[in-house]
């Protein structure tokens, strides 16, 4: 078989796109180079509802964090089943890239994990700015503040550069013929 005979074509319709998968290198260079998702729980009612939040990738795991007092706080003990979405936009990867992770979520308050994650998070969201970074731990370093660790539990990848390379191709054989 050829390399274009075994390409998967749209077959004129894009009814299955799950064939346009990220690539693991790629996913893994996303979730480091960008730093915000959407964190997507179920309220008390059962909707789904969602906000866009900072995050950083560490050890195959989401870690974010919120002041306690926060409904997806609540919601979260309440039902730890979440999702996460992250897209290429607004980061250093090329757009039309994104991944989506259920998970399962865990809420921190233990000093130990705050030891770590401030440092963490205020080096992701300001790089090379030490003065920053400290004055971001000194806020974060709060009450009621809560660490949440999302493990991923299933995913969905999508790349949309491969399908639009393959269609490309694909018209193009289509023209030929």
């Amino acid at each position: 078989m050829t390399e274009e005979s075994s390409e998967i074509h749209p077959e004129e319709n894009y009814e299955d796109v799950s064939v346009y998968d990220l690539d693991a290198d790629v996913e893994e260079q996303l979730l480091l180079a960008h730093n915000e998702c959407t964190f997507i729980w179920a309220n008390r009612e059962g909707w789904p509802v969602g906000v866009i939040m900072s995050y950083i990738w560490r050890d195959g795991r989401f870690w974010l964090t919120a002041s306690s007092q926060r409904a997806r706080i609540s919601a979260v003990r309440r039902d730890p089943r979440v999702c996460i979405v992250v897209t290429s936009t607004g980061s250093p990867i090329p757009r039309n890239k994104a991944i989506t992770w259920k998970g399962t979520c865990t809420v921190h308050d233990d000093v130990e994990t705050k030891a770590w994650f401030y440092p963490e998070f205020a080096a992701a969201l300001y790089p090379g700015n030490e003065t920053g970074q400290a004055t971001f731990v000194s806020f974060l370093d709060s009450p009621r503040r809560v660490i949440l660790e999302v493990a991923p539990t299933q995913r969905i990848g999508y790349d949309g550069s491969k399908m639009f390379k393959a269609t490309a191709r694909w018209l193009a054989a289509k023209d030929r013929a």
